[in-house]
């Protein structure tokens, strides 16, 4: 009897191993482009600036001219900066001139400053969202929000703060 226990409860185990594996093959078939761009990015950022070390990453889509990676950390000097590197649908960085951009965080509007600005902007914004990113040719803050039962997208300038464009109004469900 006790045999049979054991029996059952090492194939249970084996089965739950080879669940969770299986689970975490199929996530890491799915992100390997995602991490893969990502790592792109960083080489790429690394490469035209002076970017030494890297805290946050964040993938930016707006429409087909502005796909960016935007990556925050460190640079030579220990500043903070903030880097913009533009990419392609195909996920290849694009090229020319301008494609990475590097900016000194202390040039621009930090997110805590950015989020205390649109809350006095916007009277009763909700689930918040901001993101570094790009709108029309000009580094921008994205913000998605909602206000009562609406949800919009608006974008900043990164260096002072001003709205750029309109507020895009997302349908309701």
């Amino acid at each position: 009897m006790k045999k049979i226990k054991l029996k059952w409860i090492l194939i249970s185990c084996l089965a739950l191993i080879l669940i969770v594996f299986g689970i975490y093959r199929y996530y890491a078939y799915v992100m390997h482009d995602q991490w893969d761009e990502r790592n792109l990015a960083m080489i790429e950022a690394k490469k035209s600036t002076d970017l030494v070390s890297v805290s946050n990453t964040q993938k930016s889509v707006w429409d087909e001219n502005n796909i960016y990676w935007v990556l925050e950390g460190k640079n030579k000097a220990k500043q903070d900066v903030m880097v913009w590197v533009n990419f392609t649908r195909t996920g290849k960085v694009k090229k020319g001139p301008n494609v990475v951009h590097s900016e000194l965080m202390t040039n621009g509007i930090s997110k805590e400053k950015m989020e205390a600005q649109i809350k006095t902007l916007i009277p009763g914004v909700e689930d918040m969202r901001l993101l570094p990113g790009a709108y029309d040719g000009e580094y921008a803050w994205q913000l998605f929000y909602k206000v009562k039962d609406h949800y919009y997208y608006r974008f900043f300038r990164f260096s002072d703060g001003k709205e750029l464009g309109t507020v895009f109004t997302l349908p309701n469900r």
